[in-house]
């Protein structure tokens, strides 16, 4: 994927724990656009890709914004963007990716986001809006004091917003049965945030079709049981085979690698981030064979379909080649 050469113009403090951060063509003009929903992969100073999601309006092509919440039990790069960018400096991304597109034939659409959630949320506010189409926002955070973007929401959404303050205590907040409990005729639901959110939403819609609840994952939102299933799994795993379309190679992956460890061995400049299998940066076109889907990324249909792969998790089947769009 080409990469972009960003100057940091301007850092804000939005919270006590979230900045802000607008970027700029290094080399001046306009940048690739991006549709709302989208993110980059930022290059951190400690080695690892990170993945933020563009806020700011999509009409703009100067420049990107994105929203950042310092994570002291993280892996570093949310440390890393705080305490270290500063404005001026150049930051080299991807150009944007869209893992998380909206349903513009849907006559409503209903927003959820959840503390740092709003940044690709509210990108997908500006572009209903800009196209008049029926919305409305649930923002829950903590505090009004805790709340990014509080007066460009307002601004945005008017009265098409719900503010959900719930002191830290989520019992206190936003009834997701209540409110999701029964889906209005066409209605599509986009939700980003913390992982115990998108699972307790997940719940609340259960008998909405799935094609109609979109998620963005921050973080996985496996249940403890579900990790553990996960990893008993992966113990019984057993070598395969993998070919890229292109070049015809053949490669093997072992037991204890990911398809995503072949091909950088192998010199394959495969994007990735989490090596987890929630943030869909390693998403591959699959030409042939059967995967045992194990991401958090890819629909029901796109797995029962075989078209795609997220190479930093996912394998085959017992007995299937893997043949790779590579």
């Amino acid at each position: 994927m080409p990469e972009l050469k960003l100057k940091v113009a301007a850092i804000e403090q939005l919270t006590p724990s979230i900045k802000m951060f607008e970027l700029v063509n290094a080399e001046g003009g306009d940048l690739p656009p991006f549709q709302a929903g989208a993110h980059i992969d930022i290059q951190t100073g400690i080695g690892v890709l990170r993945s933020y999601s563009l806020a700011n309006d999509p009409k703009e092509t100067h420049r990107y914004v994105t929203a950042v919440l310092r994570e002291p039990e993280g892996g570093g790069g949310s440390k890393w963007m705080h305490d270290e960018v500063k404005v001026g400096d150049i930051l080299t991304t991807t150009e944007p990716i869209q893992n998380f597109p909206l349903n513009e034939r849907a006559p409503r659409s209903i927003l959820l986001a959840g503390g740092i959630g709003i940044t690709p949320i509210l990108a997908m506010g500006y572009r209903l809006k800009a196209q008049r189409l029926p919305c409305h926002l649930h923002y829950c955070t903590k505090t009004p004091e805790d709340t990014a973007f509080l007066d460009e929401v307002k601004d945005l959404f008017g009265d098409d917003v719900t503010f959900h303050h719930d002191g830290g205590d989520p019992s206190k907040g936003i009834d997701l049965k209540a409110t999701f409990g029964t889906r209005p005729d066409g209605v599509h639901l986009y939700v980003c945030g913390p992982a115990g959110l998108i699972r307790a939403v997940q719940e609340a819609t259960a008998d909405w079709p799935p094609e109609a609840v979109h998620v963005e994952l921050f973080t996985s939102a496996r249940t403890e049981e579900e990790t553990a299933a996960l990893e008993a799994k992966a113990a019984t795993d057993e070598s395969f085979e993998i070919e890229l379309a292109r070049s015809g190679e053949t490669l093997t992956v072992p037991p204890d690698k990911s398809i995503l460890d072949v091909l950088l061995d192998a010199g394959y400049g495969v994007p990735y981030a989490c090596e987890e299998g929630w943030c869909g940066a390693c998403v591959i076109d699959l030409v042939s064979g059967k995967a045992d889907h194990r991401d958090e990324v890819l629909s029901d249909a796109e797995k029962a379909s075989n078209s795609k792969i997220q190479v930093c998790i996912s394998r085959a089947l017992p007995g299937e080649k893997l043949v790779l769009d590579l």
